[in-house]
């Protein structure tokens, strides 16, 4: 597997990003291993509340939202996924699979970090991955919310627009991943952010795991991960931990998807499922303190369930 790393000069002084980095060796499923990158803050002893980005940003989306779960007394966990951030980053589209990336924030998330009595949020593919962990091993979690995301098994044949941006993805000349972000946020984002955005992608070498994921979403039942998502569903519809759902209100990708969750998990029954209002499909760009508040609420709620 050929492997690049983005210079860490690409890091300095973004704005709002600030956290110490840290980094672990994985084994990257090919006979080597790749360095994943996360952030880690807050006290050591606190539970821990993990949060997974999607495609194609990084744990920079995190950026507002890290410091109010900090101050309310949490341990925050923010990985960068592989391909992305400051995590390495395979040059070859093949080298990504969806069973490998779950393999490798299991690596992080389960042998290395031993993460338990988690709360667990996912948008976009942060969801797609986190949870097939929740679904590998449920009893780690303690409660779950997600937004803006899904768990596709197959079955829902994907609309022209998800099909037009798997091709783009694919086949664009140029992949701008800021101004990507950017087109996804209900605000318009400054120069300084979009360059951030940006930074961990120097070039289109850097940029093979974000081209190919629109890809590696299981869009038929012939998917090699349908089957793998259906278990996790089958896993999901006994999950009786809290489970909550914060979508927002103005993202055309996943609008409505969380009907999905609360009539098939057991944990959503009887929970403050709640609307971001404001937001598009980055809600973290665009209501990040309101969401970390909403977090906030939900762990302190269901602290006694």
């Amino acid at each position: 597997m050929d492997v690049i790393r983005t210079p860490e000069e690409q890091f300095s002084a973004l704005p709002g990003y600030s956290f110490e980095p840290h980094y672990v060796d994985i084994d990257d499923g090919d006979g080597g291993t790749l360095r994943v990158h996360y952030l880690d803050e807050g006290p050591a002893s606190a539970v821990p509340v993990l949060l997974l980005h999607g495609e194609p940003s990084w744990s920079y989306l995190y950026r507002h939202m890290v410091p109010p779960l900090v101050e309310a007394g949490h341990r925050v966990i923010v990985p960068d996924q592989v391909g992305f951030g400051r995590s390495d980053k395979p040059t070859q589209p093949s080298d990504y699979t969806y069973a490998r990336h779950v393999a490798w924030m299991r690596s992080l998330v389960f042998d290395h970090l031993d993460l338990r009595g988690i709360t667990f949020f996912g948008q976009d593919w942060g969801g797609l991955i986190g949870l097939r962990l929740v679904a590998a091993d449920p009893d780690r979690f303690a409660r779950v919310a997600v937004g803006n995301t899904g768990l596709p098994d197959g079955h829902t044949p994907p609309g022209e627009a998800f099909l037009a941006w798997q091709a783009f993805s694919r086949e664009a000349e140029a992949f701008p991943i800021g101004a990507i972000i950017d087109g996804g946020c209900a605000s318009d984002l400054a120069p300084e952010v979009i360059d951030a955005y940006d930074a961990p992608f120097p070039d289109d070498r850097y940029t093979a795991g974000a081209r190919v994921w629109p890809s590696l979403v299981p869009t038929s039942p012939d998917d090699p991960e349908a089957g793998p998502n259906q278990a996790a569903w089958r896993v999901l519809e006994t999950f009786e931990r809290p489970f909550l759902c914060c979508f927002s209100d103005q993202d055309p990708i996943t609008g409505g998807g969380e009907r999905a969750f609360i009539d098939r998990v057991p944990g959503a029954a009887g929970q403050a499922h709640t609307t971001i209002e404001g937001g598009g499909h980055f809600l973290q760009e665009d209501r990040g303190p309101e969401l970390a508040r909403v977090l906030i609420d939900f762990i302190a709620a269901t602290a006694g369930g």
